[in-house]
C-alpha cells in the first residue's frame, strides 16, 4: 500500500516502551535517492505547533516504527 508523507502529518505518536504520548508528526525525512521514509519528526515538548519555543525535536528512525493506524503511530525506542 502506497502512502503520502501528508499521510503522516499530525497523527499522533506513541511509545510502547516508555508507555507515553510523544506528540504529533509534524514533518518526515525522505532519502530521495533511494526513495524511502527515513524517520518521523516530532515537535519538541516545549514546542508549540512546532513553531514557538527552543524545545529540540524527536527525530524516530524508520526502523522504530512499530504500527501505522488510521489515527496514530506506535513506536518502540528512541534515539
Amino acid at each position: 500500500m502506497a502512502k503520502r508523507s501528508s499521510d503522516f502529518r499530525q497523527k499522533e505518536v506513541i511509545s510502547i516502551t516508555e508507555g507515553r504520548r510523544l506528540g504529533f508528526v509534524s514533518d518526515v525525512e525522505i532519502d530521495f535517492e533511494r526513495g524511502v521514509i527515513e524517520s518521523i519528526i516530532i515537535p519538541g515538548p516545549s514546542r508549540f505547533f512546532g513553531l514557538f519555543g527552543s524545545g529540540e525535536d524527536v527525530r524516530v528512525p524508520w526502523e522504530n516504527i512499530y504500527k501505522i493506524g488510521e489515527d496514530l503511530i506506535l513506536v518502540k525506542t528512541l534515539t
